[in-house]
């Protein structure tokens, strides 16, 4: 009896945000993050004369009538190691510390300065953004996604969200900060972690669910002392009833 008490998840290490109610709303984190090395780009620029902008735009026939994802990322302008792409008639341009947005702004300024177009308009996609989630879920893996902004409830769910013996206390966000690679610590039964700027995924974010305690308890080495036990009582207790006949 113990032995199976042991093995069983109380309600609360599986219920989310349980202090909900309790919670104050904050001002959402929107992500603006930098292009980063190996990012696959889609850029498009237009003008009031289409004419002029088809120079600048990479848009095939075979892109235009095929609306792979796979074929747009082949078009698109893949991020070098030294952060630069190769851009029509500009050339090389330095892609460091830039966010789309930023991006957006620099091409249309180089384009306007330099007398190449009047008034272009300039979109900049990220078509490669992803999130690798591991662990205790019910589909694993690598996710693309196109969203500006994906929250971590959204990614969980294209997983298939957490299974029963997922350690919904203690979930590893991993990601790369400024170059550098942080892990942090979530506790998804609490509703804490929406104010903080985890709320929302950033490309190439890794999300680690390990097995609660039971889980741990039932596999492994002491999950084998577990059945061995149990066997050592139903073979004692089989002799006990025996030597009384």
């Amino acid at each position: 009896f113990t032995l199976f008490l042991q093995s069983c998840v109380s309600k609360k290490e599986i219920l989310y945000m349980q202090d909900l109610d309790s919670y104050t709303p904050s001002e959402l984190f929107y992500n603006n993050s930098e292009i980063q090395i190996d990012d696959v780009l889609k850029i498009t620029v237009g003008a009031l004369m289409p004419e002029a902008a088809k120079s600048y735009n990479k848009n095939s026939g075979e892109i235009q009538q095929n609306n792979s994802l796979d074929i747009i990322i082949l078009e698109g302008y893949l991020v070098s190691q030294d952060k630069t792409i190769n851009f029509p008639v500009l050339g090389t341009l330095s892609i460091a510390n830039k966010t789309i947005v930023d991006l957006e702004k620099h091409l249309k300024e180089r384009l306007e300065v330099g007398g190449y177009l009047i008034d272009p308009i300039v979109t900049v996609r990220l078509l490669n953004a992803k999130v690798t989630i591991l662990g205790e879920v019910k589909m694993p893996g690598t996710y693309t996604f196109t969203e500006n902004n994906m929250s971590f409830l959204q990614a969980l769910g294209l997983a298939g969200d957490l299974t029963i013996n997922g350690n919904r206390e203690d979930v590893i966000l991993i990601r790369n900060v400024d170059g550098i690679q942080t892990a942090s610590h979530l506790n998804l039964t609490s509703a804490n972690w929406l104010s903080s700027p985890y709320q929302n995924i950033k490309p190439n974010d890794v999300i680690v669910v390990n097995p609660n305690a039971a889980m741990v308890k039932s596999a492994g080495f002491i999950g084998n002392a577990s059945v061995v036990l149990a066997m050592a009582s139903i073979i004692l207790s089989s002799i006990v009833i025996l030597t009384n006949l």
